[in-house]
C-alpha cells in the first residue's frame, strides 16, 4: 500500500477518524491493528516473520534489563541481534552470497551449483530490523528501560508511517511517544498536511518524472556519450533525493497529524561541503544508526588513526551493503568510506590556508567545496545506480574519453508518450 495511492487515502481517512474519537490506550491498539493491515496488504505471510522478531526482542530486552550478570546480558543481546540479522541476511543476501561463492570456487577449479532460492524480500525488513536493534542495544547500554507492554513495543516496530521506508527511529525517541498521551490539535494537523503534501509532490511530480529520464538510459548498454551520462547522473541525484526525502516527509506528516514527532531525515544534503557534513544531512537516521551502533561499537576514533580509518571503511561498506545485495552497493559504500578518510587527511590543511586569507577567500573556498563535493557525490550515485560494475566502468570511461552530446538523452523521456 503506497502513500501515493487511493487505497492508502481511504485507509488513512478511516484510521484517522477512529484515532480522533478513541482514548489513548485504544488509539495504540487501533494503530497496531491498522499497521498490521497496512503491512499485510503487501504480503500477509511476512507478518509472522515480523512478529517473531518482535517477540524475541521483547523477551530478550526484559531479560537483559532484569539481570545484573554481564554474561547473561550479553547472551540475550547476542540472541536478539543474531536472530534479527539472520532474518535480514537470509531474505536479502542469501542468493548474493551463494552466487558469489560459486564464482570464487570456480577460480580454484571447483565446480559447484549454488542453491538459489526464489526468495521474496519482505518489505521494510531493513528498516524494522535496525529499529529493533536500537531497542535491545539501548536497553543493554541502560540508556532506556524496556516496556512491559508487548503491544506498545509491537506498535513501535510496526507503526505504519515509518515502517517500510523510514526514518529509522530509535526506540528511546519513539517509544515514549507511544506510551504517553499525545496532543492532537489544528496546528499539528495542518503542519502534518503540509509535510505530507510536500513529500507527495517530491515523490510524484519530481522523483517519478525524473525516473522517466533516468531509467531508460541505465537500461541500455554501451556505447555511451559522456554528456548523456552526466545528465543522467544529475537527474538521478535529484530523483533519489526527492524519492527518499519525499517518503520521509510523508511519514513525518502522517505522524504529525496524530501527534507524533518523527525525525527529519534529509536536510538539504547537496549543500554539504564534505562527506562528514553530507552524512549529517543525508538519511540522517541511517547515519545515526551506523555511527551509534556500529562505528562506536568498533571503537570509533578512540584507538588511533589507523583504527579510525578502518572503522570508517567497514562502517560505510556495510552501510552500502544495507542498501542492496549487489557489488555496486558494496563499492559505493567503500567509495563513501574513502571520501571520509581522504577528507580527514587533507581538508584541515587546505582550510587553514584559506582561512588565513580573509573572509572573501573563506566564502570562495566554501562555495568551491560545495560544488566540488556535489560532483563527488554524483560520481557515487553513478556507482549506486548502475546495474553492474561493468556499466559503471563503461559510463565513467565515456565521461572521461567520449564527452559527446549526441544523441541527446532527452529523447528517452518521451519514449512512452
Amino acid at each position: 500500500m503506497l502513500f501515493n495511492s487511493l487505497h492508502f487515502l481511504v485507509f488513512f481517512i478511516i484510521v484517522y477518524a477512529l484515532y480522533l474519537v478513541l482514548p489513548h490506550r485504544w488509539q495504540n491498539r487501533m494503530l497496531l491493528a491498522a499497521s498490521c493491515v497496512f503491512y499485510g496488504a503487501w504480503d500477509w505471510r511476512f507478518l509472522f516473520l515480523m512478529f517473531t522478531s518482535i517477540t524475541v526482542d521483547y523477551i530478550c530486552a526484559l531479560k537483559i534489563h532484569r539481570s545484573d550478570d554481564e554474561r547473561t546480558r550479553r547472551i540475550f543481546l547476542g540472541i536478539s541481534i543474531s536472530i534479527n540479522l539472520a532474518f535480514l541476511g537470509f531474505f536479502k543476501y542469501f542468493n548474493f552470497f551463494a552466487a558469489n561463492a560459486q564464482v570464487l570456487l570456480a577460480h580454484f577449479g571447483i565446480t559447484a551449483s549454488p542453491m538459489l532460492l526464489n526468495i521474496i524480500l519482505p518489505v521494510g525488513i531493513s528498516f524494522y530490523t535496525f529499529e529493533a536493534i536500537t531497542y535491545v542495544f539501548d536497553v543493554y547500554r541502560r540508556v532506556m528501560a524496556p516496556t512491559t507492554r508487548y503491544a506498545d513495543y509491537a506498535l513501535f516496530v510496526t507503526f505504519f508511517p515509518h515502517l517500510v521506508a523510514g526514518p529509522i527511529m530509535k526506540a528511546k525517541d519513539l517509544l515514549p511517544q507511544i506510551q504517553n498521551e499525545r496532543n492532537v490539535n489544528a496546528d499539528k494537523f495542518f503542519e502534518g498536511c503540509h509535510l505530507f503534501f510536500w513529500g507527495l509532490f517530491q515523490k510524484v511530480f519530481i522523483a517519478d518524472n525524473l525516473a522517466k529520464l533516468v531509467d531508460p538510459f541505465f537500461s541500455v548498454g554501451p556505447p555511451y556519450a559522456g554528456a548523456q551520462v552526466l545528465l543522467a547522473v544529475y537527474a538521478f541525484a535529484f530523483q533519489i533525493y526527492c524519492d527518499f526525502a519525499g517518503y520521509s516527509n510523508m511519514a513525518r506528516g502522517l505522524g504529525k497529524c496524530m501527534g507524533f514527532d518523527i525525525m527529519i531525515n534529509f536536510n538539504v544534503p547537496y549543500f554539504s561541503a564534505g562527506p562528514r557534513e553530507f552524512w549529517q544531512r543525508w538519511h540522517i537516521s541511517l547515519s545515526a544508526f551506523l555511527r551509534d551502533y556500529l562505528y562506536i561499537s568498533m571503537g570509533g576514533n578512540r584507538r588511533g588513526t589507523c583504527i579510525t580509518y578502518r572503522n570508517l571503511a567497514v562502517t560505510m561498506v556495510l552501510g552500502g551493503l544495507w542498501h542492496g545485495a549487489s557489488w555496486t552497493f558494496v563499492i559505493w559504500g567503500a567509495y563513501q568510506g574513502l571520501l571520509l578518510i581522504l577528507y580527514r587527511l587533507f581538508q584541515p590543511s587546505a582550510q587553514r590556508s584559506f582561512f588565513s586569507s580573509g573572509p572573501a577567500a573563506r566564502k570562495i573556498w566554501s562555495g568551491i567545496n560545495v560544488i566540488f563535493f556535489f560532483h563527488l557525490i554524483c560520481l557515487g550515485w553513478l556507482i549506486f545506480r548502475a546495474s553492474s560494475v561493468q556499466q559503471t566502468l563503461d559510463m565513467f570511461h565515456a565521461m572521461i574519453f567520449n564527452f559527446s552530446t549526441q544523441p541527446l538523452i532527452v529523447k528517452y523521456y518521451f519514449l512512452d508518450m
